[in-house]
């Protein structure tokens, strides 16, 4: 619903900027004819004119709490965890579509420089902007803690074919994804296309 709701209000936004675009050209072309001087045509053609598309489309459309680093897919992550650990099923459940996919977590972890904190990583993107991932450990299928301050584990959205599920993986040395048991307790990191 909220994703829906998000469309439709940037579906409407970018009406409106059209509108105001449209307006202002017609406003211009109107002063012009009325003075008598040269009428010149400065609207732009083919690609030119789709690349002012993207850039009107991208203005002011990062959703609050939400940080764009710059990603090449777009992606927004937000700007921190969810509190606490979810098992996989109830990751899911609860996050949907806002669980970032597997792709999306490798490009976060390709495409970013990762300096380690003493108690995580700042993840910082090509655009210098940066979300700072704990390293808040994990439970295991009994509820018990481990790793908390030296590791973190991250869920995706995206199950393998073993049964278990993609997750982002850190610690002091190294960065990686790999499968868990869903029945494991690990962080959330949301997303927005």
């Amino acid at each position: 619903m909220k994703r829906t709701q998000f469309l439709l209000m940037t579906a409407a936004v970018a009406v409106l900027m059209v509108s105001v675009a449209l307006f202002t050209a017609c406003e211009k072309e109107e002063e012009t004819k009325k003075d008598g001087t040269e009428q010149t045509d400065n609207t732009p053609k083919g690609d030119e004119s789709k690349q002012l598309d993207k850039e009107n489309d991208k203005q002011g459309e990062i959703p609050q709490g939400y940080v764009d680093l710059g990603l090449p897919s777009g992606t927004y992550w937000k700007e921190q965890s969810e509190s606490g650990f979810y098992d996989y099923d109830s990751a899911v459940a609860q996050f949907g579509d806002e669980l970032p996919t597997k792709e999306q977590l490798e490009e976060l972890k390709e495409s970013c420089e990762w300096q380690w904190t003493g108690s995580g990583y700042k993840v910082t993107g090509p655009n210098g902007n940066f979300i700072t991932m704990p390293a808040a450990g994990y439970c295991n299928c009994n509820g018990v803690k481990y790793k908390v301050g030296s590791r973190g584990y991250y869920w995706s959205s995206t199950p393998n074919v073993s049964g278990g599920a993609w997750d982002l993986g850190f610690d002091l040395d190294q960065v990686g994804m790999s499968s868990d048991n869903r029945c494991y307790g690990l962080s959330v990191w949301l997303v927005q296309d």
